[in-house]
């Protein structure tokens, strides 16, 4: 749903790069919050750092944009969603709830990625 938009904006290299960039932060995010709780690395698979480096982008790139949430139906501008499901995110990691689940992983792909947009913003005006 983001990815096509994101990949239009960047291109197919930039956007293979950010999304590998975001999926990799958010492996290195997991480890780092484990190891800081006292826990060892449990194997870790998914991609959904990388879904949630291409949801920050969006909201970044298109910040008025409207989405609609299927529950509850309530359209809101991309920028309030991006940063609403951040917060839940922030919570849920913080409070253990859903532990099945890496939350700290969905938010190291979001820091991930936008770590490499400041990088290319700072690279663009340096031209």
């Amino acid at each position: 749903m983001f990815g096509p938009d994101i990949e239009r904006l960047v291109g197919s290299k930039r956007f293979f790069i950010y999304y590998m960039v975001c999926v990799i932060s958010a492996a290195i995010a997991q480890l780092i919050v484990l190891n800081a709780v006292g826990n060892p690395p449990v194997p870790t698979v998914g991609a959904s750092g990388g879904v949630f480096g291409l949801l920050l982008a969006f909201g970044l790139a298109f910040p008025r944009r409207k989405l609609m949430l299927l529950f509850p139906p309530i359209p809101m501008p991309a920028w309030l969603f991006v940063t609403l499901y951040g917060l839940l995110e922030l919570y849920l990691g913080f409070s253990g709830r859903d532990s099945n689940v890496a939350h700290f992983a969905h938010l190291g792909g979001m820091v991930g990625g936008f770590a490499l947009i400041l990088y290319w913003r700072s690279q663009h005006v340096r031209r």
